[in-house]
């Protein structure tokens, strides 16, 4: 498949984040008009190769751009802006629906409060979706290294119903585990949203544990569930408990490889599990993670799966369609979405 064909494929994106794909000519304006005097660079190339981050090699370091991108995101006219920009960029990839995640504790610095950004978020999104017809919902996360996120919880409740669909644990795994939060989870879950957690990316099995312990609906990459499984020439032979579990209940996976290589969770493209996984029967689904610091997009992505690991237009389809089954809006704009996927899987798989 061509770069253009594969552009025109419908997508649905389930982990994105949104302090993760700001455009870099948007960060100079944005810190231009907000006095951010922080930038490691002037210049629009230079600042773009910078946070390119694909030579990171841990998680640790890939987050450290993000001091940046949410140094200019500390009023509601630049998270708005954000927003609806990156709504923009992802219906030109025919994305055709997304949930796009952030922690609204990040933009506290100046006068916003989470409620503030949150809104913030909601109304870039809003008008994004307005204008270019791609339906969009929140996942509001907490950072797990913070101790805010009871609160957290709290704020993203206030807007259950109103476009924030679920809550999340991002940051770094390792140290901080999901058990930590269980009373933000409790929170988000008695207040009608669903629950996705970061693990299986930045430590092992046993982050993946924490995040089902507290009810989490998916995981956020879960690529690591592949140590709990014995591999024979680069099939899944024998399932160890933790993975047995996570496919008997069937529980989503929201993969997003080339991250998973930039943070040195997989060396290569070839040693990443998405194909494994996927004919193993998981519930996999492909996403983007940070579009700016991976220098990637939903094409690229589905690139990644047809050049590495075999995919073809039917492959492409069932991630698709088992990511809208997955996805935390309501069953109406599944049903929306699902015959717009179909639609234009159609003259594809004729060819």
């Amino acid at each position: 498949m061509s770069p253009e064909e594969l552009r025109i494929l419908p997508k649905v994106l389930l982990h994105d984040h949104l302090d993760g794909g700001l455009r870099p000519q948007t960060i100079l304006e944005l810190a231009e008009i907000g006095g951010y005097d922080r930038l490691p660079s002037r210049d629009l190339d230079e600042l773009t190769d910078w946070f390119f981050q694909g030579r990171s090699a841990s998680l640790e370091r890939y987050l450290e751009a993000f001091a940046h991108t949410v140094g200019v995101m500390q009023t509601a006219a630049a998270i708005e802006r954000v927003a609806y920009e990156a709504t923009e960029d992802l219906a030109a990839q025919g994305v055709v629906y997304a949930e796009m995640r952030m922690a609204p504790s990040l933009c506290t610095d100046r006068e916003l409060n989470r409620t503030d950004a949150i809104a913030a978020m909601l109304a870039g999104m809003s008008r994004g979706e307005a204008e270019f017809g791609l339906p969009v919902r929140l996942i509001v996360d907490a950072m797990r290294q913070d101790s805010d996120s009871s609160e957290v919880a709290r704020a993203a409740v206030e807007f259950a119903g109103e476009g924030v669909v679920g809550f999340d644990l991002a940051g770094p795994e390792a140290g901080y585990s999901a058990l930590e939060h269980r009373r933000a989870c409790e929170i988000a879950l008695e207040g009608g949203l669903h629950l996705t957690i970061h693990a299986g990316e930045g430590d092992g099995v046993q982050s993946i544990v924490g995040a089902m312990e507290v009810g989490a609906e998916r995981l956020g990459h879960g690529v690591r569930l592949v140590e709990d499984i014995d591999v024979v020439a680069g099939e899944a032979e024998t399932l160890g408990p933790v993975a047995q579990t996570v496919l008997d209940t069937g529980l989503t996976l929201e993969i997003c490889p080339t991250s998973n290589l930039h943070t040195g969770v997989f060396p290569d493209a070839r040693s990443h599990p998405l194909g494994l996984l996927h004919r193993a029967g998981f519930t996999v689904t492909i996403s983007t993670d940070n579009r700016l610091m991976s220098r990637i997009s939903p094409t690229d992505e589905f690139a990644f799966a047809v050049e590495h690991h075999g995919f073809d237009v039917q492959d492409l389809e069932l991630v698709t369609m088992r990511a809208i089954d997955a996805a935390f809006c309501d069953q109406g704009t599944k049903d929306r979405v699902a015959a717009t996927v179909m639609a234009g899987y159609a003259p594809a798989g004729a060819e």
